[in-house]
């Protein structure tokens, strides 16, 4: 049985030779950081660089995951230069934007908002061109936010004792209106989604970072 890796050779323009670790053909993918550290809720910026540059975005294919030690998401899938919002996993919904005009200049930044601890891992990001095929790496770790000091804690639940129960009973009544408003929500998504298929070239690019993400997981 033929190898991915033969597969995805036979994909890649034979114009040029140079190729590295994480590359194939002549394209060379890089990040500006291999770590970054963040707090809880706050944002942070993502960013890989590849060259050469593209002719043009249409050109331009991106499969972007989170890999943690119990699954991997998807951040960003860019097929012919147009992002594939089906792919991108319900973890990151609206909380990633992308600037696609930057990839003229061979720039990839993903801006991930409201950060959350789950959010910690190692982000693999695999590009394809005309020029070849490659991907690069970085880690981010997310810190919690810190509790209060006792003191400050028990002067702000003494304050609000009065309100207790009330406030108990009003919390519990829109926990169960969200919990059911949530399942009636995955039920019907359940019924409707259909998977999705990446569209030919970018099959072998996906299945490039699936197979880097199964060496790669800890």
């Amino acid at each position: 049985m033929i190898s991915i890796v033969m597969l995805l050779l036979s994909l890649i323009p034979r114009s040029s030779s140079r190729s590295r670790t994480g590359s194939m053909g002549s394209l060379v993918v890089d990040v500006t950081q291999t770590h970054y550290q963040a707090e809880q809720n706050h944002s942070i910026t993502l960013e890989w660089t590849f060259t050469p540059k593209p002719d043009t975005i249409t050109s331009v294919y991106i499969y972007c995951q989170l890999l943690t030690g119990l699954r991997a998401s998807v951040l960003l899938h860019l097929h012919e230069g147009v992002e594939v919002s089906e792919s991108q996993d319900q973890q990151f919904s609206g909380r990633v934007q992308f600037d696609r005009d930057e990839l003229r200049d061979g720039r990839i930044r993903l801006q991930v908002s409201r950060l959350r601890t789950e959010d910690s891992g190692l982000y693999l990001c695999g590009v394809r061109t005309a020029d070849g095929l490659g991907s690069g790496q970085c880690r981010l770790n997310v810190t919690a936010v810190t509790d209060p000091p006792e003191a400050e804690r028990e002067t702000e639940t003494n304050s609000h004792r009065p309100r207790r129960w009330i406030s108990l009973y009003t919390g519990m009544g829109l926990m169960a209106q969200v919990a059911l408003t949530v399942c009636f929500y995955f039920f019907i998504n359940s019924l409707c989604r259909k998977p999705h298929l990446p569209s030919d070239p970018s099959d072998e690019l996906v299945e490039e970072v699936s197979t880097q993400t199964q060496n790669k997981r800890f």
